[in-house]
């Protein structure tokens, strides 16, 4: 009779658990989505040494209207001079359609050995050119070099109505191309970068937009150029190219920086360690621009300069030099974040439906940031964001993602901070426990959330 009445008892508190609501409430607030938090690693896991103050953009003494330097596998900006400003790019509108060309290669809808039909556009370009006849027939490849280091706009024309019916209907690829690329300050009339004026007036834009790029833009295309398509230097560091027989067939690359010129008597003193292109460009609007890019100690660069004395040609290769040397001088790539990197003063994660309770984790790959030279961890800052227990169920498997950890650096002297995210991996095997210790560990729960309850009343 006594066990009878303490059952009884037992099952009134059982009922009556379930009126407060704050006693409700209980249960599920141990429950979240997700776990956030944010801290700051110790600087001591990277190597802390002496860095040196930045010089100034001022310091350098850049005679151009906009410029910008950039390091292509974080899009880190380490520079930056009116790089927004929309100006005429000139030919360095070519590289827009060398990436599509490219891109079309790569996807097999043209080969590089195609031969290509010269029409009446492209016979009619004025301005550098390889002077091509209507009806001429030469390969892509051949076209394609003769616009890369060249700056040909007649082999340039053929290539984009070899793409498209028309040069037009290509320019709006282009101009499609600029926006998916996030080039904001962009605008393509044609395919070479002429003048609209300069066209062949039945190959005319209806618009009198005339085309424009930021140094910003000329960067952002030139990243996707040496990250899409590696090769691009095949045909970029080309010193010369026999595009038909004789004296007057052979084309010079025009970009005087090549490494390779510093053998060569009247541009060595142009030469540039590491350069490997991409691409010149100059008309009486635009002035002297280029867009260049070399690699030293494995470290790739963007640099671009426009608005050159419009009078020498050499002024935007000399630009171009103070660009890189702040770029190669005052920077480098550092590894902050190591692969299988515990997260310091995270706790492990809960997990669900497990012989264990939680599980730690860990970064799934190493991180590396452009720095300063010298520059250590001490501006590294991570948040983290974990599943919940609702989310985490077992059986988990050790490299199952489980969370996300982005990770923020801003050094002294830079402006801009630099964001990369991570997955977060569990560390260890969780297999599910068996249903008798799921039942037990249920009931176990329940009667501490009732208590926590009954407790919060007083």
């Amino acid at each position: 009779m006594k066990r009878s009445a303490a059952s009884i008892l037992i099952l009134n508190m059982l009922c009556l658990s379930a009126v407060p609501a704050n006693l409700a409430s209980a249960a599920s607030d141990t429950k979240q989505s997700q776990t956030t938090k944010e801290s700051k690693p110790a600087a001591s896991d990277a190597k802390a040494s002496a860095q040196k103050a930045l010089p100034s953009v001022e310091s350098l003494g850049l005679n151009v209207k906009s410029a910008v330097l950039l390091e292509p596998t974080t899009g880190e900006v380490l520079l930056a001079l009116d790089a927004d400003k929309a100006l005429p790019p000139a030919s360095m509108t070519k590289m827009m359609t060398e990436y599509i060309v490219s891109e079309q290669v790569k996807q097999g809808k043209l080969k590089w050995d195609d031969v290509v039909t010269i029409g009446k556009n492209a016979a009619s370009q004025i301005g550098s050119r390889v002077f091509l006849a209507e009806g001429d027939q030469h390969t892509v490849k051949d076209l394609y070099i003769a616009m890369a280091i060249g700056s040909a706009n007649d082999a340039t024309v053929a290539l984009a109505e070899t793409v498209a019916p028309t040069e037009q209907e290509f320019v709006k690829m282009m101009n499609d191309e600029a926006k998916r690329m996030g080039m904001k300050n962009t605008h393509f009339a044609n395919s070479t970068g002429l003048d609209i004026a300069d066209m062949p007036e039945a190959f005319r834009t209806d618009s009198t937009e005339e085309t424009k790029m930021s140094a910003m833009d000329a960067a952002l295309l030139a990243k996707f150029i040496v990250t899409d398509h590696p090769d691009f230097n095949e045909f970029t560091t080309l010193p010369s190219f026999q595009f038909r027989p004789g004296a007057n067939g052979k084309i010079e690359n025009l970009d005087w920086m090549l490494e390779g010129n510093s053998k060569v008597q009247n541009l060595k003193a142009y030469a540039y360690e590491g350069l490997d292109g991409l691409k010149t460009g100059h008309t009486a609007a635009a002035g002297n621009c280029f867009t260049g890019t070399a690699v030293r100690d494995g470290v790739r660069l963007i640099s671009v300069v426009m608005g050159t004395d419009a009078n020498d040609q050499g002024s935007r290769f000399v630009e171009t030099r103070k660009v890189l040397d702040y770029g190669f001088n005052n920077f480098e790539i550092k590894q902050l974040v190591d692969a299988n990197q515990a997260i310091e003063g995270d706790g492990p994660a809960a997990v669900s439906k497990g012989k264990e309770k939680s599980v730690t984790y860990e970064t799934a790959s190493a991180i590396s940031f452009v720095v300063p030279k010298g520059a250590d961890a001490s501006g590294l800052k991570v948040k983290t964001t974990v599943e919940g227990e609702d989310q985490l169920v077992a059986p988990i498997a050790k490299g199952d993602k489980v969370g996300t950890a982005t990770y923020t650096y801003q050094a002294e002297g830079m402006s801009q901070q630099q964001k990369k995210t991570v997955d977060l991996i569990a560390s260890e095997d969780v297999e599910k426990a068996g249903w008798l210790r799921q039942l037990f560990r249920a009931i176990g729960g329940f009667f501490a959330d009732l208590f926590e309850g009954i407790k919060n009343l007083f």
